[in-house]
């Protein structure tokens, strides 16, 4: 791969597609926030290539063009699957967020929905398309799509380690990727909600879904929406929380990977054996009122086969 130096000493690829993170022992994970995110533990992770942005519809439509790969929200789900699935709703289509007008408890069907025929290429369904968005982070994207694409590109998806090292940008010590302020000075940093979650949101109309990749300053490391925009497969198994440290500083873990598949199962539906991977980052959702998870120590379970018009992906490329 050809290198380039920018002026400030980061290294980069010949395209700019990809930012260097070097490898180095930090602090994983978070003990002042959700459950999940704890404990707060040392990892030694070895250097890595990370995609500078995440993929875009330009560049996933390159892919679709050059293998014909179906998406999951494209096709319709085997019944098998998914036992006790009404038949109605057994068509293809993916999850999208409406926001309601008024909130009636916390029930979260208020503003998600499923619509049939909303994919990567409709991601809102119906008659909508990604005209004037090729830009923009692609949606509507599940875990074997992200893996399909990584493959052909000749990457992979990052572990969550890898991943959340990349985000701090070179802070190990502060809140957010940029520092301790949510918005320094007033100026938004990432793509997140801004208002009430999800009835009020004080951008402008047409702004309050995803953005242009690059539209926030990039981190530490030079790579572009690590928060914020869209949520971000990786390829760990979810579990409840991280493992507890080492006793010793002799026992660092190196490169180290999420739990097992059986434990990643969600407990609230015993019929349905669908595995569930770490979503890190946060998306244009994220909000103070509701879900505070733009963070590089914030992460998420999403089911393999789920898509959503909140989730996307990014590569990397180990040497």
């Amino acid at each position: 791969m050809v290198l380039a130096f920018e002026t400030d000493g980061r290294r980069m690829d010949d395209t700019g597609d990809m930012v260097w993170i070097p490898g180095r022992t930090f602090t994983m994970g978070s003990n002042d926030h959700y459950p999940e995110e704890a404990p707060a533990h040392p990892v030694e992770v070895d250097g890595f290539w990370i995609g500078a942005t995440p993929v875009t519809n330009r560049k996933f439509m390159a892919f679709i063009k050059a293998t014909g790969h179906v998406t999951v929200a494209e096709r319709v789900p085997d019944p098998k699957d998914y036992p006790g699935a009404v038949p109605k709703m057994l068509k293809a289509g993916s999850l999208v967020f409406n926001p309601p007008k008024a909130l009636s408890g916390n029930d979260i069907t208020q503003w998600w929905s499923f619509k049939f025929g909303a994919n990567w290429r409709r991601p809102y369904g119906g008659l909508s398309d990604i005209r004037g968005k090729l830009d923009h982070p692609v949606v509507h994207v599940a875990y074997a799509d992200a893996l399909a694409y990584a493959e052909w590109a000749g990457m992979a998806l990052p572990t969550e380690a890898e991943w959340e090292l990349a985000a701090r940008g070179g802070l190990d010590d502060t809140e957010f990727a940029w520092g301790d302020e949510l918005m320094p000075g007033g100026k938004a940093m990432a793509n997140t909600w801004q208002g009430i979650f999800p009835t009020s949101s004080l951008k402008p109309a047409g702004a309050d879904r995803t953005s242009p990749v690059r539209s926030f300053p990039p981190n530490g490391y030079g790579a572009y929406d690590m928060i914020g925009n869209v949520w971000e497969w990786t390829s760990d198994y979810w579990s409840t929380q991280h493992p507890q440290p080492a006793a010793k500083a002799c026992c660092i873990p190196a490169n180290p990977r999420g739990g097992p598949m059986g434990a990643s199962y969600d407990p609230r539906l015993p019929d349905i054996r669908i595995a569930r991977r770490v979503l890190k980052g946060g998306s244009h959702l994220c909000a103070p009122n509701y879900c505070r998870r733009y963070r590089p120590a914030a992460r998420h379970a999403e089911p393999e086969d789920t898509s959503t018009s909140h989730v996307g992906f990014r590569c990397v490329k180990r040497v």
